[in-house]
């Protein structure tokens, strides 16, 4: 019965999170074009721990391009700040308005 339950919540939190993406980005807009991209430093403890995987975050991007702020939509705790940190310093094409921009980040130790 545990693990029903489990397996519930998981589903139901991966469709809110799909639906709650669905309302936040526009698919009418293009993603805007990254100028400046910043590679995030892979943490040690990841590295350490031969950990892998993908993240993916939400940006608020201003007009000028500057990332505002980055919301995760999914991955491990220990990648998520390491792409948060690094998607912070990007720069993206200007617009006339202010943007949410879906990113997607893979990490694999090497």
């Amino acid at each position: 019965m545990g693990h029903r339950f489990i397996v519930f919540l998981l589903v139901l939190l991966t469709v809110a999170a799909s639906a709650w993406l669905a309302q936040d980005s526009d698919p009418s807009q293009p993603a805007r074009k990254v100028v400046r991209m910043v590679t995030p430093v892979y943490p040690d403890l990841a590295r350490r721990l031969q950990m892998f995987g993908v993240v993916k975050l939400t940006a608020k991007v201003a007009p000028d391009g500057s990332v505002k702020s980055t919301k995760p939509v999914g991955g491990h705790p220990v990648l998520v700040n390491a792409a948060q940190d690094a998607v912070m310093s990007w720069k993206f094409a200007p617009a006339p308005s202010e943007t949410r921009e879906l990113i997607e980040l893979r990490f694999n130790p090497r």
